[in-house]
């Protein structure tokens, strides 16, 4: 069963140079308690697809066509006020990077208690605390009611991450979209953040949209991957699929400049996407 529809999506920014069509008759589904991975180059319309999802398009941008259907509802169709109380209740975002999402101004535990306040009109603030206190222990911060009082700038890089997880997981969300939420951290601490993900899908039954060019994080977390070249969808497959036989060309190339441990020779040039090529002109593979 799925959670969400993405049906011919189109998302374009227009210029006085022209129209970029950013995102162009995208469609793809998210199952229920599943993990999908949309991969890319920089400037493929993955962010752009996301950012679409939670009707967060600012000028000169323009959600030009298409259905977003969460459930049975098109949220495209569902006025500024109705939208608000579907962010963060039952659609949350973790954004790319922490120290720019969190404000600096007020403790992690207003900031996660804001969510509470906003979707959860009937607790009490006894209650919220609790509950505040209870997510930042669920994404693994230690003394996590000392940490309530805590300034973002006091914390590490993995546990300001984990923060922004813990505002996005407060309300128990249908569906959670992390944009790229372990470029900035290192690889150990990336493991963490990734694992902890796991383990909150499993609690939690939340379904997950990753975005990512990452393919490593992308063999380690996903169920089903979309992959993106200028706009377009080009492969779409099971994770398992994807890797062992990964049919479109732009697929391939992705893959192929992936280094391999003990085959790839050390200080050798690895191999890149070509630019003159339009990947395009190829047919979509859609399994």
């Amino acid at each position: 069963m799925n959670l969400l529809e993405v049906k011919n999506l189109k998302t374009f920014f227009y210029s006085d140079e022209g129209v970029n069509k950013a995102v162009n008759d995208v469609s793809f589904e998210i199952p229920s308690g599943k993990t999908v991975c949309i991969v890319g180059e920089s400037g493929s319309g993955k962010s752009i697809t996301a950012m679409s999802i939670m009707q967060l398009i600012d000028q000169p941008g323009k959600i030009e066509g298409g259905e977003i259907i969460l459930e049975g509802t098109n949220l495209l169709k569902l006025s500024d006020s109705q939208m608000r109380k579907v962010r963060g209740r039952d659609v949350a975002m973790i954004f790319q990077e922490p120290m720019t999402s969190l404000n600096p101004s007020y403790t992690v535990g207003y900031q996660i208690d804001e969510a509470l306040r906003l979707h959860h009109k009937e607790l009490n603030k006894k209650q919220r605390f609790d509950k505040v206190v209870e997510a930042l222990d669920l994404v693994g911060i230690p003394d996590p009611v000392e940490k309530y009082g805590e300034y973002p700038f006091k914390l590490s890089g993995g546990q300001r991450q984990r923060v922004m997880i813990a505002i996005a997981m407060a309300c128990r969300p249908k569906l959670l979209i992390a944009d790229e939420p372990t470029t900035a951290l290192d690889v150990t601490i990336q493991a963490q953040v990734l694992d902890l993900m796991k383990k909150l899908q499993e609690e939690t039954g939340t379904s997950i949209l990753f975005i990512t060019h990452d393919l490593g994080v992308v063999y380690q977390i996903a169920d089903e991957v979309v992959v993106m070249y200028r706009g377009h969808i080009v492969e779409k497959a099971s994770a398992q699929e994807l890797f062992r036989d990964p049919r479109h060309p732009y697929t391939q190339a992705l893959l192929h400049s992936i280094p391999t441990p003990g085959i790839t020779p050390r200080k050798s040039r690895l191999d890149t996407v070509d630019d003159t090529v339009d990947y395009l002109s190829f047919p979509k593979e859609i399994r």
